[in-house]
């Protein structure tokens, strides 16, 4: 079974590094510190100088925010998804696409083709929009990454009958729903009582601000271990509702898939954290009116504790992280989606027991990539992929 994150392309994470320490260089010459400081002396109106020693890291502004009698209109809701923005002077909207921490390591660490991203003035109406993107994400990841992330034919088969399967949920509005009361698909469905889970996020919004690298490094406390600020916002976007109704994945601090020794470990782990967590959740709760500090129907803490009950956390969590979809996918969604496979199955048959699944295109395009993988794995280099051929590969593999 997938067991944690699988590789990056370790060739282009070479070269990023090599890169970086380069820019480093370039960034501490003279020339370079006196442009900046003629930078900022413009737009602040007064002599600035850089304090040595120049120290390479990431600065951010801080807001801070105080609220006596919480109102729900303090609290940020979007009318579609996407980033926010300045439009006109003073003035922010969501008018950009999401730049998440996954599209991010995309271009970063494996040298997937810009092209392929959404436009940059691409925003969503809905939240199937969203997860559909996000799953054919999971797709160029498969079809792009040259170096390191297919072990071997039957491990390019599972990847991608499992990113097929992913999609065609996503694009038919299944994603959005699961383990919520509207939830008539799932094969877990038949197991749990509507009545019994809340009501899902309205799929045309409002959207909610999400973090996709929040995590507890971002909070500052003062002296009184009070909450001063956030600070590191730089993959906030307006995303579906949904994210926000899931428990923290950064209780344990580590990523689930870089969890040792294993994911198992990772998940009883978690489990025993996350009552803790919900505990202190519902005393806050108690202690204020409800639309003071909750604008869905029910307590968000009932919406969390489903969430991981359900599965729901693992679809979000598979979702928005291309290296940890196969973990997750095959260890915490597959079953729930589609019931039990058949006793004994091993790793490299996984994709057997749900090829059946696919589309009679899908299936037929399955082979062709599986070669191709094969013969890329014998020719370790950075691609550098013509934007034409890149889109037309990429689009072969998006069936309708």
């Amino acid at each position: 079974m997938y067991d944690g994150q699988e590789e990056h392309d370790n060739l282009v994470w070479d070269k990023n590094d090599e890169d970086f320490e380069a820019a480093q260089q370039q960034m501490r010459l003279k020339a370079f510190c006196r442009k900046v400081e003629g930078f900022v002396q413009q737009k602040f109106g007064r002599p600035a100088t850089l304090i040595s020693p120049l120290i390479i890291g990431g600065f951010n502004i801080l807001y801070r925010v105080r609220v006596e009698d919480m109102s729900p209109d303090v609290i940020l809701t979007f009318p579609r998804i996407g980033s926010l923005l300045q439009t006109v002077k003073d003035t922010y909207e969501v008018a950009g696409r999401p730049v998440t921490l996954n599209m991010t390591e995309m271009i970063r660490l494996t040298n997937i083709p810009r092209c392929i991203l959404p436009a940059q003035d691409k925003t969503y109406m809905t939240a199937d929009e969203w997860y559909t993107v996000l799953a054919e994400m999971h797709v160029a990841q498969l079809v792009f990454q040259h170096n390191d992330l297919v072990t071997s034919e039957d491990d390019c088969r599972n990847k991608y009958v499992s990113r097929q399967i992913f999609r065609r949920l996503a694009r038919n509005g299944q994603l959005s729903s699961f383990g919520f009361s509207g939830d008539t698909w799932s094969s877990q469905s038949s197991r749990i009582l509507p009545e019994t889970l809340s009501p899902c996020p309205s799929n045309s919004g409002p959207f909610r601000l999400w973090g996709d690298d929040f995590r507890a490094g971002n909070i500052l406390l003062d002296d009184s271990d009070q909450i001063a600020a956030l600070i590191d916002w730089e993959y906030t976007y307006a995303g579906p509702a949904q994210f926000i109704l899931d428990p923290p994945w950064w209780l344990l601090l580590e990523t689930a898939e870089m969890w040792s020794p294993d994911l198992e470990d990772w998940r009883r782990t978690y489990e025993s954290r996350l009552g803790i967590w919900l505990s202190a959740m519902e005393k806050a709760e108690a202690s204020m009116d409800k639309p003071a500090y909750n604008t869905f129907p029910v307590p968000l803490s009932r919406y969390m504790r489903e969430s991981w009950q359900t599965g729901r956390f693992f679809l979000s969590y598979a979702a928005r992280k291309s290296w940890a979809f196969d973990a997750m996918y095959w260890n915490f969604l597959d079953e729930r989606f589609f019931g039990d496979r058949y006793p004994g199955v091993v790793k490299g048959d996984l994709w057997k027991t749900r090829i059946d699944l696919l589309s009679d295109g899908e299936r037929a395009a399955g082979e062709p990539i599986v070669q191709r993988k094969m013969a890329e794995g014998k020719e370790r280099r950075i691609v550098e992929w013509d934007e034409t051929e890149a889109k037309k590969r990429f689009s072969d593999l998006l069936f309708s």
